[in-house]
């Protein structure tokens, strides 16, 4: 696995040139187009050369070292080909709100007639007017190196920002003679305005992406990345500080999905995408290319734009029944991050606002506050919430629910209701709210997972709203976690996924028993049941997965390197099979748990805490937290721990951690297992029991049990070599079965799949097609059972679902119907 990248089933490569030049802000105007299926418009790049950079610093030969990345060969130049769509569009009368990309009559031809796209490689041209010399621009050019995959990108060109009226003030040696060098000195005045002119800065971003273009640049493109040069800019300081890029999505990129909301009308989100957002633009995804960004995005008057954005945005109506929205983001986060959702969605209000509500809606967020520092952030300068004194105090943000139609009953049945106490309970156990306002979404039935959390907006899955609150309480809690771990401190190195899913894994459990105000006891009896669901579950996943992908830390030593370039690739992260995988969940929250029981919850949260203030807004590797929690560590308490024991023992290899199985053997069931033990006993013995009853005293009484239970329950029961149809019949009714919430329902179709109850087969398809971020299991339990109605259920309803589902989840259940 490590000699050769499969690009198709293996690693990911990060093509960007990182350590010779930043994107320090995107700026996006898009036009969302639902008939075709794609997004168009410019994407304005404002750069900061690095410190490393050097003449030839940036040539074709060392953007592409990286062991791994031999497919990045820059090819001979080809004779230019001019591009179809006309280079020439005036920008003299574009406002930035109708900002206009190009004529909505010109035919798309991107896809067929070979201009510039992720599958045929061909040169832009280096001026509308005059087509360029290609066969005098060798390595002695820089080449900038963007990721890029599944775009047609049309056109290249530099920005003359230098004619912006009013820019002037940013030259600061008026000396200059060379425009190249006067344009380049007014980006990088403009990216490094001080955090309290963010106004000013986001004003000139966008009135500079709109000037006039002074120059097409040379490009190409190959699987996998952009690559961008000007004839003779020698080096990244050279090269041009602030470029636009022309370009479209395509229907099968793989950054978006179409389809359609559960009303049936169309809609367009971003899902997570192992190639995260290369596929919506091109970017630079090393998470170490920290930027900010602005997006004005247009589709048609009936859909709504939700965006990670620190603004409410409100449409502006334009003509031809389209609207306008805009959004815009201060605090600097990997492009990764940036998400989009596009359709019909309905806002959903609460009937009545509470005080506590009311009180969220008027407070202020981080940019509309005064700016007065309380501390001191090691992050690079934005405008900071945790030096904001009103924004550290604010228990509950803004927050809206967006959702289609058809679900809006339920959500404010359920979501609604949990919203303030959630958001509560997290500021209780960690502080600051990173992020200013909350948005939430419903996203459509074909989502894979049950939820996904990026700046300011959280998707949730359909499967969180049926059965109760606690499902949709728990992962609610489990995005809300990565506002703090994921998003405002992020992993250095993509590989250590557990410093995020393992500390929203165990956050939830904590921020959840505070949302319910349960007494300490039954919250630690819930969290010690919630514990042996884990511990079941990654036995489970231990044995039926490859040892590879069983590690947290696979890069061991090599963690967080990248080539002198700073290009790099992410183990595994193409591979379809870890898509699907919890172990980076399930360990990381081990091992969390063991160190808040080895200090104590107060010392551990406390020390959390201190955590967070100190490392917001900045990238961590693994050992940045182990050495600062053990130098936290009272030195009786540390029994051996130490950084280099925590990787061995639990972060750099396979298989189950040795002190997780010595404390698994120690500990006694909690009380709430042992009441599932008892009901267990009392269905063994129903199970067993002849046909006809000889007296009605023997039936058996059974307790109302915690959804957690029922799916202990469930699985404790799935362990019994047969349970016959009355016994199943009679535990559906009992507990309302198909009523339960999705994590239960899971369990309960695996039953009816285990022993053929013919009966409820409707249930699993029910379950297959509306619960697709948890059906994929399911197909494989159909089809290893070798039962042809089985297998044929299964079939038809992949035939039903597969142009709906998700691209990784539709491949992994082909390979096991096929």
């Amino acid at each position: 696995m490590d000699t050769k990248l499969d690009p198709s089933r293996d690693d990911l490569p990060l093509m960007a040139n990182t350590s010779h030049i930043l994107v320090k802000h995107y700026v996006l105007d898009l036009d969302v187009d639902f008939d075709s299926q794609t997004i168009d418009g410019t994407l304005v790049l404002f750069l900061e050369s690095g410190n490393r950079s050097r003449k030839k610093s940036g040539s074709t030969e060392e953007a592409c070292r990286s062991e791994s990345n031999e497919a990045c060969k820059f090819r001979k130049p080809e004779p230019c080909h001019v591009p179809v769509a006309d280079t020439r569009t005036s920008l003299s009368k574009m406002g930035y709100n109708d900002f206009a990309i190009c004529g909505k009559g010109e035919r798309d031809t991107s896809g067929k007639d070979g201009n510039h796209d992720n599958q045929e490689q061909t040169y832009g041209i280096s001026s509308s007017k005059h087509c360029c010399d290609t066969g005098n621009h060798g390595s002695e050019n820089f080449l900038l190196v963007l990721d890029c995959c599944d775009l047609s990108v049309l056109k290249v060109e530099e920005v003359d920002v230098a004619a912006v009226p009013g820019i002037e003030k940013f030259t600061r040696s008026p000396k200059l003679t060379v425009v190249s060098e006067l344009r380049n000195q007014i980006v990088r005045e403009l990216v490094t305005l001080p955090a309290d002119r963010w106004r000013e800065q986001l004003d000139c971003y966008a009135r500079c992406s709109q000037a006039p273009g002074c120059g097409e640049l040379l490009f190409d493109t190959d699987t996998w990345s952009l690559q961008i040069r000007k004839t003779g800019a020698q080096t990244a300081t050279d090269f041009p500080h602030a470029i636009r890029i022309r370009y479209r999505t395509k229907p099968q990129g793989r950054s978006v999905t179409w389809t359609s909301d559960q009303s049936g009308r169309p809609c367009v989100y971003t899902m997570g995408s192992p190639i995260n957002n290369r596929a919506l633009f091109p970017c630079q995804e090393p998470p170490v290319a920290m930027s900010t960004w602005q997006a004005t995005v247009r589709a048609a008057a009936s859909f709504v734009v939700l965006m990670s954005g620190e603004n409410s945005a409100k449409p502006t109506q334009l003509r031809e029944g389209r609207s306008s929205w805009h959004y815009y983001v201060t605090m600097p986060m990997p492009a990764s991050t940036f998400t989009i959702a596009v359709g019909p969605w309905t806002e959903v209000k609460p009937e009545t606002c509470s005080p506590s509500d009311l009180a969220a809606e008027r407070s202020l967020s981080p940019s509309e506050a005064d700016f007065r520092c309380v501390g001191v952030c090691g992050h690079m300068k934005y405008p900071c919430r945790f030096q904001n004194p009103s924004a550290t105090t604010q228990e509950v943000i803004p927050h809206r629910v967006f959702a289609p139609v058809s679900l809006t009953g339920a959500c404010q049945e359920t979501l609604l209701q949990l919203l303030s106490p959630c958001l509560s309970a997290a500021h209780s156990v960690l502080g600051t709210h990173p992020f200013s306002r909350l948005d939430v979404l419903i996203v459509p039935a074909n989502f894979p997972s049950l939820g996904m959390a990026s700046p300011h907006i959280v998707f949730l899955s359909q499967s969180t709203l049926t059965g109760g609150s606690h499902l949709c309480g728990t992962r609610l809690c489990h995005e809300i976690a990565h506002a703090w771990f994921g998003l405002a401190i992020g992993a250095r190195d993509w590989t250590e996924e557990w410093l995020s899913e393992g500390f929203a894994t165990h956050l939830e459990d904590v921020f959840w028993a505070k949302a319910q105000q349960l007494a300490p006891h039954e919250a630690q009896e819930q969290q010690e049941l919630r514990a042996s669901l884990r511990w079941r579950r990654l036995q489970d996943e231990l044995r039926n997965s490859p040892e590879q992908l069983q590690v947290l830390r696979p890069n061991k030593e090599k963690t967080g390197h990248v080539s002198d370039s700073g290009s790099s690739v992410i183990k595994h992260g193409l591979n379809p099979e870890k898509v699907f995988m919890q172990v980076h969940y399930l360990k990381g929250y081990f091992l969390l748990r063991f160190l808040a029981r080895r200090l104590g919850d107060d010392t551990y949260f406390s020390f959390l805490r201190k955590f967070v203030h100190t490392f917001h807004g900045q990238l961590i590797l693994s050992q940045d937290f182990l050495q600062m929690l053990l130098e936290n560590i009272p030195e009786e308490k540390r029994l051996g721990l130490s950084v280099e024991s925590i990787f061995r023992d639990w972060l750099e290899s396979p298989g189950l951690p040795q002190p997780l199985q010595t404390e698994r053997q120690a500990g006694a069931e909690c009380g709430l297992a042992r009441q599932v033990g008892a009901e267990v006993a009392k269905w063994n013995r129903v199970n067993r029991r002849p046909r006809k009853r000889k007296r009605r005293g023997t039936e058996e009484v059974f307790e109302k049990l915690l959804p957690d239970q029922l799916v202990l329950l469930l699985e404790r029961l799935l362990e019994q070599k047969t349970l016959n149809p009355r016994t199943l019949r009679s535990l559906e009714r009992t507990y309302c079965l198909s009523q339960q919430d999705a994590e239960v329902r899971h369990r309960w179709c695996e039953l009816i799949v285990k022993h053929k109850y013919t009966t409820a087969y409707k249930t699993v398809e029910e379950f297959l097609q509306e619960d697709q971020a948890m059906g994929i299991y399911l197909y494989g339990e159909l089809m290893v059972s070798e039962d042809a109605r089985q297998q044929q259920l299964a079939r038809r309803c992949f035939q039903l679902t597969k142009e709906q589902m998700d691209r990784c989840s539709a491949q992994v259940v082909a390979e096991m119907l096929f």
